[in-house]
């Protein structure tokens, strides 16, 4: 059970769903429990076991998810994460990339990383997590997934040129908290101006709500579109209370309504403009901020 943590920090990075992630590590440890002592005495790591079980199952999930979230209404965000859930010690020291090309635990948490791994094929996404964010050897990824090494570090190589392709140069995290209270006290002066000077021209607002809460079904894009949204929102919706709150291991925002979190915002900042505001209303995914 000392894997547990290791398991569910692996899955929700491939399946952007903490919910999923949980799901999964249970039917791994089911499978386990169902073997026979002596099946179990017989497998030489149990950790490896495990996270080649957990690992197939993802694989299984992602290459249904595009089905399921074509039936989503609205945009699919994954879930957002309180910061308490974040961290974890990593593996390190195994595969053989360049360390540059790495991506470290806290970058691979943030949204928008998460959102560029939704682009990837199911098996570009597991090979680049084991190997890039995990640190496992293509020889062991393969053994994972059942392909070749080669084809492992082409998946790989493959995803990593999307990561590169959507990679800005990220804002000091003290920046991006400034902006973001900046932000929080121009939304709630409803001062449209204040608003669009922190926004990127190109600025995009994504809702998630599963059709389950009112939202917006479309993205916003645009800094005076999103600026006169947010404007006009705090103007009809008066009783949310806004908190300053570590999202994804970035600087968020977090909206109550009679202490309830009923929305959380991931947001992105590069240079010294927010680029985009993924707000999480669908209420299955927020229940990890009510306690």
């Amino acid at each position: 059970m000392g894997e547990r943590r290791q398991l569910i920090n692996l899955a929700y990075r491939m399946l952007g769903s903490l919910t999923e992630a949980e799901d999964v590590v249970q039917e791994t440890y089911a499978r386990w429990y169902a073997m026979s002592a002596r099946q179990r005495e017989g497998i030489e790591s149990s950790g490896g076991w495990l996270t080649t079980v957990a690992s197939r199952i993802c694989l299984d999930l992602l290459g249904s998810a595009r089905a399921r979230r074509e039936r989503y209404v609205g945009e699919w965000v994954p879930e957002p994460l309180p910061e308490r859930t974040e961290w974890i010690s990593g593996r390190t020291g195994a595969g053989g990339a360049d360390p540059a090309d790495r991506v470290t635990l806290d970058e691979s948490i943030n949204m928008a990383f998460l959102v560029v791994l939704e682009s990837m094929t199911p098996a570009e996404r597991v090979a680049f997590i084991l190997h890039d964010v995990f640190r496992y050897s293509f020889a062991e990824v393969a053994e994972i997934v059942g392909r070749t090494p080669v084809a492992c570090r082409q998946l790989a190589s493959s995803a990593r040129r999307r990561v590169r392709a959507s990679r800005a140069p990220a804002a000091p995290v003290a920046r991006q908290a400034g902006l973001v209270k900046e932000f929080k006290q121009a939304w709630e002066a409803k001062d449209i101006e204040a608003l669009i000077g922190l926004l990127d021209p190109d600025v995009t607002v994504t809702s998630d709500s599963g059709g389950l809460v009112e939202a917006v079904l479309r993205p916003i894009v645009g800094r005076e579109q999103v600026a006169r949204y947010a404007a006009d929102l705090a103007g009809r919706v008066s009783d949310l209370t806004f908190l300053e709150r570590t999202v994804n291991g970035r600087p968020g925002l977090v909206a109550q309504r009679d202490g309830v979190v009923v929305t959380v915002l991931a947001i992105h900042v590069e240079g010294d403009r927010i680029t985009h505001i993924w707000a999480v209303r669908n209420p299955d995914k927020l229940r990890l901020w009510g306690v």
